[in-house]
């Protein structure tokens, strides 16, 4: 159930604030992590910085976890520069940004970080970025969620087009629900783009597996299926964080010099 309540902003927090803000909440916080780039003829490119935003906010509004303010940029080198509209932070850049948030939460009193992530190949720089921080910050514990992956029925509905989805009926979908200015809808019945990449034994870039961008089919996209999606993720993602605040390691620190 979609609550109510105003999410939390790390934003609007004043420095007085945020140790309260921490202390009700896990001493956790959600970090969206987007990206800036191309979603074929039929989607702007703040597509998946949206996704992430809105299921943070959502999110926060349930469990009171403040958000902190979204990453708007990713690591995007796999949409080249065949279509214009993207930019692309390199994934050591985006290590070395995420870590260098974390170092600054743990000063501000963070202990538990959700990395909510809606750009797939934004998963092995923040992957890395997490084995960094919890190895600098004992206390410290760092979750990785991809929006595409909270929980088996969102799975499902993300991937109906195909394994290797990108601006398909799922994302469309979504963006019809929750920020349709972002929609073109006249471009629907002629974006849509079947997947190429069954088979293949190599990672190859989208402008050798696209034709215009999209991986799916957009076409079939409504606003009841994109409201059904994210009311499944709020609330599917909620639970889980919810389970991480009262998370502790299994075993205590057992090193000893």
């Amino acid at each position: 159930m979609m609550s109510s309540d105003n999410p939390v902003l790390w934003e609007e927090l004043t420095w007085e604030e945020i140790p309260n803000a921490l202390a009700a909440a896990g001493h956790a916080v959600l970090l969206p992590c987007g990206a800036t780039e191309q979603h074929g003829p039929q989607l702007g490119t703040g597509v998946d910085t949206s996704i992430a935003e809105a299921v943070c906010l959502g999110v926060s509004a349930c469990t009171r976890v403040p958000v902190l303010p979204a990453l708007a940029f990713g690591c995007s080198l796999g949409h080249s520069q065949r279509w214009p509209g993207t930019i692309s932070l390199t994934p050591q850049t985006l290590i070395a940004m995420v870590t260098d948030i974390g170092d600054w939460l743990v000063a501000s009193g963070v202990r538990r970080l959700f990395l909510i992530n809606a750009h797939v190949t934004n998963f092995a720089p923040l992957r890395c970025a997490l084995e960094v921080l919890r190895a600098k910050h004992d206390g410290l514990m760092v979750a990785l969620i991809p929006t595409a992956e909270i929980s088996p029925r969102v799975r499902e509905a993300c991937f109906a087009d195909a394994d290797d989805w990108h601006a398909n009926a799922a994302e469309t979908s979504l963006l019809l629900a929750i920020r349709p200015e972002l929609v073109r809808p006249e471009k629907l019945s002629e974006a849509d783009d079947p997947d190429r990449t069954a088979g293949l034994q190599f990672a190859h870039p989208v402008n050798r597996t696209s034709r215009n961008g999209v991986t799916g089919f957009p076409s079939r996209a409504t606003t009841d299926d994109g409201g059904r999606i994210f009311s499944w993720m709020v609330e599917d993602l909620s639970a889980r964080v919810r389970a991480g605040l009262n998370e502790a390691p299994p075993l205590p620190h057992l090193w000893k010099p």
